[in-house]
């Protein structure tokens, strides 16, 4: 069964756009930090640790795929926010805090909504032919 349902997690991957793909690594970035609240309520820290770098790793890749020349400011603000996520994160793992990973889960969510508005009106827009929000999933992660 297990052969199954990686495949069909494969097949999504691969077909998906890149806006998709984006939707689902904050889901997996919003999943991996619950994971590491439910290791830290077992005291299974090194779980913690596994599943901490796992959101850490998403968040990293959000940064380095920022693109400032088209982003401007908005890019800026990203890579900001990505940084206090990640400094979140790391305290969150040194601490043993799991408010402060909450208040990631709740700044992802946030970030994840504001992705799926943006891609709605960007597609929106091009099905009625004005598309004025160039390459959506592209221009800042």
């Amino acid at each position: 069964m297990n052969g199954y349902v990686n495949q069909y997690q494969q097949n999504q991957i691969m077909t998906a756009s890149q806006e998709q793909i984006l939707v689902m690594l904050y889901d997996g970035a919003i999943r991996f930090a619950s994971q590491s609240i439910e290791a830290i309520e077992k005291n299974d820290m090194a779980t913690k640790g596994k599943y901490i770098g796992k959101a850490m790793a998403i968040i990293s890749e959000f940064a380095n795929s920022l693109d400032h020349e088209v982003g401007g400011e908005i890019a800026a603000d990203l890579d900001a926010m990505y940084g206090y996520i990640l400094r979140e994160l790391s305290n969150a793992n040194v601490e043993n805090k799991k408010s402060r990973i909450e208040g990631v889960i709740a700044l992802l969510k946030d970030l994840r909504q504001t992705w799926i508005e943006a891609i709605e009106i960007n597609n929106s827009e091009k099905a009625n032919g004005q598309e004025t929000v160039p390459h959506v999933a592209n221009s800042t992660i």
